[in-house]
């Protein structure tokens, strides 16, 4: 595949995650009002799409409540700026099992493992105009947790959001996962022109190096969109190697907390940072509408 640079680009901000960083920089917004007031500001330095975890808003542990989603949905729909909301249905299915001399039973105060319908319930009520759907189990850094998204459970959960009218977000963390998005398509579960974000980097999924990296990029079918990042210092090389590759990026909170070493960034300056790689590249930075052209989306409020 020879490299077809991406001119006209649009950035995603990954605002908070639900990794154990909330202690790790004062910038990692808890509360609904930060995560909202945050991703206004990256949408401000150039995001056309916002990428949104909750977390507890006393502790910054990561959270499923359905209060904390509205609140943080309706804080941005609030502003006086636009943007394209993505909200996370990665959580529940978190399995952690006990020591490898018994690993059974589940480590049940870690453990968060619910159904289908559950998993995307904030989705159906809140109708961001994207959501994620991480398309594979993987081991996923830690010793004993294992990210947990079986075949039939994706298949449920993909269906469903294409019901309510929100695109999926594929989450691809290596090539298997590419290999069963396509399926999905080929079965009816999601719509052909299909987005899909390449996650570079994060143990043990697709190393971020070049080569890797490119065998991801041609698994992807050629009319579907496209988005890269990779995890902490790898970030800003992966905006580059991402337009030029002919994708479009993301950067933000969720994946890396440095603007230099031992500079702690914020969302916006990672997004600025972002603009000017991809300008620099002789490439144009699109907005949310422009955005939402490209990927066949309507912007819409969530139900009455």
């Amino acid at each position: 595949m020879s490299l077809a640079m991406n001119r006209d680009v649009f950035i995603t901000c990954a605002v908070t995650g639900s990794g154990s960083t909330q202690d790790k920089s004062p910038h990692v917004p808890r509360s609904p009002k930060q995560i909202a007031e945050s991703a206004i500001d990256a949408a401000r330095a150039g995001a056309a799409v916002v990428h949104c975890h909750v977390r507890d808003p006393d502790t910054g542990v990561p959270s499923r409540r359905l209060d904390l989603y509205r609140e943080v949905t309706d804080r941005i729909r609030d502003a006086d700026i636009d943007v394209v909301l993505n909200l996370t249905a990665g959580m529940g299915g978190d399995m952690v099992f006990g020591p490898t001399d018994a690993p059974l039973p589940l480590n049940d105060a870690s453990t968060d493992m619910i159904g289908a319908a559950e998993r995307v319930e904030h989705v159906r009520q809140c109708l961001p105009e994207i959501c994620t759907l991480d398309c594979g189990t993987m081991n996923f850094a830690e010793a004993d947790y294992v990210m947990t998204n079986t075949p039939g459970m994706l298949r449920a959960m993909g269906r469903m959001m294409t019901e309510f009218g929100v695109k999926p977000e594929i989450e691809a963390f290596d090539t298997g996962h590419l290999w069963f998005a396509k399926e999905l398509v080929k079965e009816g579960v999601l719509e052909d022109d299909a987005l899909v974000q390449l996650c570079m980097g994060v143990p043990w999924g697709a190393p971020d190096d070049l080569n890797t990296f490119m065998a991801m990029v041609n698994n992807v079918p050629n009319n579907w969109t496209w988005s890269a990042f990779s995890l902490g210092r790898n970030q800003m090389p992966f905006v580059a190697a991402a337009v030029l590759a002919g994708g479009n990026v993301r950067v933000g909170l969720e994946d890396n907390l440095m603007l230099d070493k031992g500079v702690l960034a914020t969302n916006a300056q990672l997004v600025e940072r972002a603009v000017t790689i991809i300008e620099n590249l002789g490439a144009k930075i699109i907005g949310p509408e422009a955005a939402r052209e490209r990927l066949g989306l309507t912007k819409r409020a969530p139900p009455s």
